[in-house]
């Protein structure tokens, strides 16, 4: 199985979409992060996990799912990256590929060091940019492959079942 390591403030960060969702609203940001990486784990099967930074704010670490995409906001005074280097640790095995998503270089080489691969922020926006034409693209066959109706009527007798069904 492969994970996927999300540094969402990075993310977010370096994304255009994202960037300027920030500016009005930083929640709106992170939800269409974990939208866009709950789309990516269902095409692409690789489990996410997305790290916020809660540095600055005092308590304790906060886990939930969301579109069953993992949210991680990390404790008082821990990084995202700090987290995502022991999370890295932790999950890595033989039979499991860590990818981190970041741009932050110095991150991307300890992760190296850690044996965990690297997708820049970049990367992940052009894949999952791919992603989406490729939903959209499927959706629309579907679409165009799928009746209108279980039964396919003449439209006068389609009409005439409407008017029955409104009571005219």
């Amino acid at each position: 199985m492969d994970i996927l390591l999300v540094d969402g403030y990075n993310i977010i960060g370096a994304w255009p979409e994202l960037r300027e969702l920030k500016q009005k609203e930083l929640s709106a940001a992170r939800d269409r992060l974990i939208e866009l990486l709950a789309d990516y784990q269902g095409y692409t099967g690789v489990k996410v996990i997305v790290v916020f930074d809660a540095y600055y704010t005092q308590g304790t670490e906060q886990k939930y799912k969301k579109y069953n995409i993992k949210v991680i906001y990390t404790k008082e005074k821990e990084t995202a990256d700090e987290k995502i280097e022991k999370l890295a640790s932790e999950l890595k095995n033989r039979k499991t590929k860590i990818y981190v998503a970041t741009s932050d270089y110095t991150e991307q080489r300890v992760i190296f060091g850690q044996g965990a691969f690297r997708k820049s922020a970049r990367e992940l926006y052009d894949e999952i940019q791919t992603i989406e034409k490729k939903i959209n693209s499927n959706l629309k066959i579907i679409q165009e492959k799928r009746p209108a109706a279980k039964i396919q009527l003449p439209k006068e007798v389609a009409e005439l079942f409407e008017k029955w069904r409104r009571g005219e």
